[in-house]
């Protein structure tokens, strides 16, 4: 269907509240917004140009295409705005690192006996989360505390043991799995006291423990009320460790934020019960020239769109511009109000401000580290220049790795560096074909002819149509772009492979080298003795960086075939029998090898399955059951 020229959508853009999606000449999504009035909101980037950033300038110079989706209510076109940038990730919409990256601590108060576990996304299940930990090591740090001073059950089933545990033997675990267990409320007490820990309410918790601890003493439990004494000294040592942020004992989190000609960066604190419980930056890249409310109105739904816990006040360095719409969207998550609060004076402003310094702190050192970085890679790449004799330093290069385990679930994986970085948008994953087991010169040779053969095509297809030169129409096909530096993860083997099949393309003149691990050894096409660039030297540690990341991501994929080839179901392979009908099959016999040795009217009875289709089946599973015939 022909596209409606741009100037008449603006005019029949509704005024109702909604998302609307800017798309390029390719149709790809660049940006995505929500509005009070569509209308009034995105003819505002079609009108003067004086009051636009340069970033929202060239954003609009792209713009051919709008796709609109209106909503009874703001607060809808806001959670539905955070969910489209979550998936679609557009260009020039601010994107924070998806929440479920972030483990939590998931406390499973919804079982008869609760269980402390690690948890990468909240769920509504039940159970309470507690998180996101923004470093693995804090939150395994916590889990193991936790574990040491609160005797909960580790195990997934209670009813799957027979006896207890050794984590029962050495004082970790009541013991909930003995028969006959009568720890009822000491069980219930340790949950509470664990989630009074977790929420950072220690001063609770300590006095709770210590008025234990002395009726234990007092009815002459001494052994009750030392494991008591050792749990205080520990929660008091942890509270010890937690710096005072406000005397007012609230849970608040509070946002500031810091810039720099091109970025942003956002600093929080999670303050519970008055103390510094945690911290974390997220950079904003592309944010700059951002205003402060522009900033805020970015930040605050996507980063807690899954938060596990809102607290009742929110500091804030700036008010966003759609401060109502936010607090009504964070009260809908919280269940409860939540309260937008930009301080004028005190403590609280004082505490926004060591914010801000904070993330101006982290803006600078990230400035540093990246000239350092950049400076590290142009020397790298101009070293590769040299000692590979290169006509001029590897923009763009190519690694390709084998991964396998005994010849099965064979796989290669293709990653690219441009100007000396990881251009994950460009990696490839391959599943070998030809089918011959545990041949890695031949499955290279498969891989490198797989990928410049549709590399040629897809630059055919561009030239006949005259898009050969444009950076959009480059971006949408996958493999028309070359390398400058082919990488071989192998030997002599390999590479011989790959050249060969580079001369049966036409693409000898792409320079190609095999790097062996073991010696670290650079093999090229013609040369007997292998290339040793020296050690330490950043021609080297880029060539490193790239062939690992090739067999990360090679056994990467390899493992999730692995893994799926482990849990295959000969019912997967079934014509007629979906997700819905094998559940039905195995919950009615518990067993593919109960269903071969059933019989055909016997596999009908089960719901979902007719005569037919049960004949089908037991020619597929074979076994017994066939009446004679």
């Amino acid at each position: 269907m022909e596209r409606m020229p741009l100037s008449e959508q603006l005019k029949l853009l509704p005024e109702k509240p909604g998302v609307y999606m800017m798309k390029n000449e390719s149709g790809k999504i660049i940006y995505i917004g929500k509005a009070r009035s569509l209308k009034n909101r995105v003819r505002q980037y079609f009108q003067s140009s004086r009051n636009l950033t340069g970033k929202v300038l060239s954003m609009v110079s792209q713009i051919v295409d709008i796709e609109l989706l209106t909503t009874d209510t703001e607060v809808e076109a806001l959670i539905l705005e955070s969910n489209l940038i979550k998936k679609h990730r557009p260009k020039y919409n601010i994107r924070l690192r998806d929440d479920k990256n972030y483990p939590y601590l998931k406390l499973t108060v919804q079982d008869k006996w609760p269980r402390l576990t690690v948890a990468r996304q909240v769920k509504k299940d039940g159970a309470k989360y507690f998180g996101p930990y923004t470093t693995t090591t804090a939150m395994w740090d916590t889990l193991k505390l936790s574990r040491r001073l609160f005797p909960l059950r580790t195990c997934n089933r209670v009813e799957a043991h027979t006896r207890p545990c050794l984590q029962y033997h050495i004082g970790r675990c009541l013991g909930p799995c003995i028969k006959d267990f009568d720890r009822h409320a000491d069980y219930d007490q340790a949950v509470r006291d664990l989630t009074l820990f977790l929420e950072g309410k220690s001063e609770d918790l300590v006095r709770r423990l210590r008025q234990r601890m002395d009726e234990a003493a007092e009815q002459l439990q001494f052994e009750r009320a030392a494991e008591l004494r050792d749990q205080l000294k520990a929660v008091e040592f942890v509270t010890q460790q937690q710096k005072i942020a406000s005397v007012s004992l609230e849970d608040q989190d509070a946002v500031g934020f810091a810039q720099n000609e091109s970025d942003a960066c956002v600093q929080v604190f999670f303050i519970r019960g008055g103390k510094l419980m945690g911290r974390e930056h997220f950079i904003l890249p592309g944010a700059g020239d951002m205003s402060g409310p522009e900033i805020m109105d970015a930040f605050l739904p996507q980063f807690y769109h899954e938060a596990a816990f809102l607290p009742r006040e929110i500091l804030v360095q700036d008010l966003p511009d759609d401060t109502e719409v936010i607090e009504e969207f964070l009260r809908q998550r919280r269940g409860g109000p939540v309260h937008l609060h930009r301080p004028r004076r005190g403590e609280k402003k004082d505490l926004l401000r060591m914010l801000a310094d904070n993330a101006r702190l982290v803006l600078e050192e990230r400035r540093v580290q990246q000239d350092r970085d950049l400076e590290a890679t142009a020397q790298g790449l101009s070293d590769l220049q040299e000692a590979l004799d290169l006509p001029h330093p590897p923009v763009r290069m190519e690694c390709f790795d084998i991964s396998h385990m005994q010849g099965s679930e064979v796989v290669a994986s293709m990653v690219v560096f441009e100007g000396g970085r990881p251009k994950k948008a460009d990696y490839r994953r391959f599943k070998i074909k030809h089918g011959m087991g545990n041949n890695d010169f031949l499955s290279m040779a498969e891989v490198i002819r797989r990928r410049f053969r549709k590399g040629l095509d897809e630059r055919a297809a561009l030239a006949d149509s005259g898009l050969l030169g444009s950076s959009d129409a480059r971006q949408e096909a996958k493999f028309a772009d070359f390398p400058e530096l082919l990488i071989i993860d192998g030997g002599k083997g390999q590479l011989g492979a790959a050249r060969e099949v580079l001369r049966e393309l036409g693409l000898e003149h792409i320079p190609t080298f095999g790097l062996a691990k073991e010696n670290e050894e650079l093999f090229r096409e013609g040369h007997p003795d292998p290339m040793v660039l020296p050690r330490g030297s950043h021609a080297l540690h880029l060539l490193q960086r790239l062939r690992d990341e090739a067999h990360r991501f090679a056994i990467t994929y390899h493992r999730k075939l692995h893994a799926r080839a482990a849990t295959h179901s000969v019912l997967d392979d079934i014509p007629g029998v979906g997700p819905v009908r094998r559940k039905a099959l195995l919950r009615h016999f518990g067993s593919v090898a109960a269903i071969r040795r059933a019989t055909p009217q016997e596999v009908a009875e089960v719901e979902g399955i007719g005569p037919e289709l049960a004949e089908a089946i037991k020619d597929h599973v074979g076994g017994g059951g066939h009446p004679a015939r």
